[in-house]
């Protein structure tokens, strides 16, 4: 008998709790659900205490099921402190359930430089800032982003087929005289636009600006969705709802738990597609991958992700600030092969190349 889909964050919490060490039964899994729904949550914070005092969580594991929780039920990535002397050590939990020792120290490799795979943990303060570029966006972006067919439809002088209920419905308060035809036509709508962008250190010099970009996308898309890549997977698109660009922005510092450190683009990209929620993102939509494509994971991973995602997506551009060259051409063995599936390979050396890619989209 499959379990309901409700009760999925529940069984993967507490499957979580088992890989990190903690002594958690399946009564205890039962009386956790039963728990919350005799308790009949407000919010997350009720389903958080209730896991924490049912599973006896001790006093000095507290930040790692604060951790695991996060990444469950919120899927945020949270960093916790790691047992040893060490202060500068993080343990990280990432959603494979897999614990990986790192470094939080800071990577000065410029744009372009050696890619690596190595995973360091680091946040950033991001400066609040604005270019006549992004208020460029946030003016014609509403315009000027692709547009689709809905399926929905509305009432129009000369549409494409008959509105017969409104029709007849003007013919009964006529004794069955009917007057004239109503039509209707089917009603455009502004596609979803998915921003994936690439944190690592090879990118450390453009991330913050791409970061306000992508604020300034959220706020003039009807639909849009924001991701970072890096070691692992981030959404951070409810971060960059608020208006105000700097507390939007300090939410994203906070959310991004690998910020300047290596590059695994393959495995980050095919987190995004194991989850049916994010891959459906994708579907119809305009996807936009902000990185220099300098995988240091296996090549193979990234070129199937990539693949996969043009089969499903409106279109795939991927935007490099390495293309800023007119002479530039891919030459790692992961950008070179998914060349052919992309739609458009382009400068994102800046702002104002990709605010001028996003704003030419629907007429590419």
């Amino acid at each position: 008998m499959t379990a309901p889909r409700a009760l999925d964050p529940f069984l993967r919490f507490a499957q979580a709790l088992r890989g990190a060490g903690y002594p958690v039964s399946p009564d205890q899994t039962t009386d956790f659900i039963a728990s919350v729904g005799l308790l009949g949550p407000r919010d997350m914070t009720d389903i958080y205490r209730s896991g924490r005092a049912l599973f006896a969580i001790q006093p000095e594991r507290v930040a790692e099921y604060d951790a695991l929780f996060r990444a469950v039920f919120l899927d945020q990535v949270i960093q916790a402190p790691a047992d040893g002397d060490d202060e500068d050590e993080l343990d990280a939990y990432e959603p494979r359930s897999e614990h990986v020792e790192v470094e939080a120290d800071t990577d000065d490799s410029p744009i372009g430089a050696e890619p690596t795979g190595a995973e360091k943990l680091s946040q950033r303060q991001l400066s609040r800032g604005g270019s006549e570029a992004l208020h460029r966006l946030l003016r014609e972006g509403a315009r000027a982003l692709p547009r689709r067919m809905s399926y929905r439809r509305r009432r129009a002088k000369n549409g494409d087929r008959m509105d017969m209920r409104r029709t007849l419905r003007e013919a009964a308060k006529r004794d069955g005289e009917v007057i004239r035809l109503l039509q209707t036509r089917r009603v455009m709508r502004q596609r979803r636009v998915v921003v994936l962008i690439d944190v690592s250190g090879s990118m450390k010099e453009r991330s913050e600006d791409l970061l306000r970009l992508a604020h300034a996308v959220v706020q003039t898309a009807d639909r849009a969705e924001v991701f970072t890549l890096g070691t692992r997977l981030t959404r951070i698109t409810q971060s960059l709802k608020p208006d105000d660009p700097a507390q939007a922005l300090s939410r994203a510092s906070q959310a991004i738990a690998d910020f300047d450190g290596g590059t695994r683009i393959g495995d980050a990209l095919g987190a995004y597609l194991a989850v049916p929620r994010y891959a459906g993102f994708a579907r119809g939509a305009a996807v936009i991958v902000l990185s220099d494509g300098l995988e240091r994971g296996d090549p193979a991973a990234m070129i199937d992700a990539v693949r996969r995602l043009s089969r499903t997506a409106w279109r795939v551009d991927w935007l490099t600030p390495l293309a800023a060259d007119p002479d530039y051409l891919p030459r790692t063995e992961g950008l070179s092969a998914v060349l052919p599936v992309l739609d458009h390979l382009g400068d994102g050396d800046s702002i104002a190349a990709v605010t001028d890619h996003i704003l030419t989209m629907a007429r590419l």
